[in-house]
């Protein structure tokens, strides 16, 4: 059989991280209203999940197309050469819209400094329902959408989320939903997003967000408790396993068919509805879906030398789509996605240390380690 051909559609940017080359105490020491700071070259890369989980995907060897949104201008045209330069099939399904511009951010990230990010949203604030037509899902299987609460449109407008996998399921594809941590303060923050996800769910048959992003859209105080233990090292956010299988019951619940809660370093923990009919309704990965059916199970992750960790945990998705292309079951499933993630934590970018697919299970086979997890669940995948 041969693996499904996926759709990875929502946020992307260009970021530019430009190169300092003397250390200070402050930013306000470098950066000087009227002075000419003296810098080296920049680092130019693509972010979002677009190119986050798609280029992962592609890494692997999957067949795969990326579905962001960019305008007719330098920063688009650079988004677009880089993911060229991948693969010039890659773009076939990107969108470039002339009214937009593109979304960038600038990283200031002086050694010895906490970063700061002068962010443009750009084109992802305007990306909407309407975007995704039946000619660009014509010959997909699975369509991924990342990282709604970053793009305006997705949680301002009633029912935009809904609609936008209305389509996809329309088109008789499986689907898959990512979030990203709303800041608390901002519109996102204040959306009212148990009931965007009570309406969209239904339609999702994958929904993997991470545990802080999740806790914090179904309880914002709860999330914030949590969030800040899980800055102090205790691990689950000082959540119990039993607790965090509770969250994902409520999301099957809502409506998802699984849910797959990415845990930091703790790994992921996956669990699936035993609902025959809704798994039936699973698209064209219904079949492999249908043998996940009452899957419970927690992967940890594997022993990585951690580079960095930007874009693991769409790395993590990559793995998991990665399984259902591949028609594998439940457990492997789980166990491949974290080693995705784990692996692409040993470069410092998000991608470029997820290797071939067959490059992965060799080593996961050849006994590659694992971490120890500081919490245990019923079932270890």
């Amino acid at each position: 059989m041969s693996a499904l051909q996926t759709v990875v559609a929502g946020h992307v940017c260009l970021d530019i991280i430009p190169q300092f080359l003397r250390t200070a105490s402050r930013l306000d020491e470098l950066v000087v209203p009227g002075k000419l700071v003296d810098m080296g070259p920049a680092v130019v890369a693509t972010g979002g999940a677009v190119a986050n989980t798609g280029l992962a995907l592609h890494r692997l060897g999957l067949p795969v197309t990326l579905m962001g949104k960019v305008g007719d201008d330098a920063f688009g045209h650079a988004i677009l050469d880089v993911f060229r330069r991948q693969d010039p099939d890659l773009v076939r399904t990107m969108i470039v819209d002339p009214a937009v511009s593109s979304s960038y951010t600038v990283v200031l990230n002086p050694p010895g400094i906490d970063r700061c990010f002068l962010h443009c949203p750009g084109a992802n604030d305007l990306f909407a329902a309407a975007d995704v037509t039946p000619k660009l899902l014509s010959g997909m299987d699975v369509f991924h959408f990342g990282y709604p609460p970053l793009m305006r449109r997705m949680y301002e407008e009633a029912g935009e989320v809904r609609r936008l996998f209305a389509a996809a399921k329309a088109a008789g594809l499986t689907t898959s939903l990512d979030m990203a941590l709303p800041d608390p303060a901002s519109p996102a923050g204040r959306a009212d997003w148990v009931a965007i996800l009570r309406d969209c769910l239904p339609m999702v048959d994958l929904f993997e967000p991470s545990l802080d992003e999740i806790v914090f859209m179904l309880d914002p105080r709860e999330g914030e408790r949590v969030r800040k233990r899980a800055a102090e090292g205790v691990a689950l956010g000082g959540m119990t396993p039993a607790e965090v299988r509770g969250v994902a019951e409520r999301l099957i619940g809502m409506g998802a068919a699984a849910v797959l809660i990415k845990l930091g370093n703790q790994g992921a923990y996956l669990r699936v509805t035993s609902d025959a009919a809704r798994l039936a309704h699973g698209g064209r990965g219904a079949p492999t879906l249908q043998g996940w059916a009452g899957a419970d199970f927690h992967a940890p992750c594997f022993e990585a030398k951690v580079a960095g960790t930007t874009g693991s945990g769409d790395c993590t998705i990559a793995g998991l789509l990665a399984a259902l292309a591949r028609g594998l079951g439940a457990a492997e499933a789980a166990r491949m996605a974290v080693a995705v993630g784990s692996a692409s934590v040993e470069q410092p970018d998000a991608t470029s240390g997820v290797p071939a697919w067959e490059t992965l299970v060799a080593r996961v086979a050849g006994g590659w380690p694992r971490e120890r997890p500081k919490v245990v669940f019923a079932h270890t995948a």
